[in-house]
């Protein structure tokens, strides 16, 4: 008996100890609450959306990397697309938001009219099971409803097609978002 304490206080104090060792929220749980701030200097919170919208979060490992930019820059030049939905969509990493090589730069240089939110604390990333071994986050977007639900983990999203916001939007109309009236 005294092994078996002794093991589950070794496997409690491993999974404290490591931030890895968490598992990510799935489909049906509600999403992480986060305070963020973005790029355009304003700071983001979950609960300002619920009950208002529905959000999309497309985490990505590091600002100004080539996988990084292509993604960015196909939701800056596309977000007509996603914008025809009643969603606020993000870009998210654990880059700083100041400085040259920061999140604000970073959506100035390829234009984003969209937040890019920073998580220097890593503390969002860890709640969302996307901060890896190395200290970045993993590429993965989530899509939650207006009720703070998440609806969809995409872990596989593809750079090399420059397609980010046109999958973004067909996500968003498979999942059933409601779209914005036109003027």
């Amino acid at each position: 008996m005294k092994n078996l304490s002794s093991s589950f206080a070794l496997a409690v104090f491993v999974l404290l100890l490591n931030p890895f060792a968490w598992s990510a929220p799935e489909v049906g749980d509600p999403a992480p609450d986060f305070t963020l701030q973005g790029s355009d200097g304003k700071t983001y919170s979950l609960r300002d959306f619920k009950g208002k919208q529905a959000i999309a979060i497309a985490w990505f490992p590091m600002a100004f990397t080539s996988g990084c930019t292509i993604e960015c820059k196909s939701i800056a030049q596309n977000g007509h697309l996603i914008r025809a939905y009643d969603v606020t969509y993000f870009m998210a990493s654990v880059d700083a938001n100041e400085g040259e090589r920061g999140n604000a730069a970073f959506a100035a240089e390829h234009k984003a009219d969209f937040p890019i939110l920073s998580d220097p604390t890593k503390e969002a990333a860890r709640a969302y099971g996307v901060l890896n071994e190395r200290g970045f986050s993993n590429r993965w977007t989530f899509y939650v409803d207006k009720h703070g639900i998440i609806q969809f983990i995409d872990k596989d999203v593809n750079t090399r097609l420059a397609t980010s916001a046109e999958f973004m939007a067909a996500k968003l109309g498979e999942l059933g978002v409601s779209q914005r009236a036109t003027p």
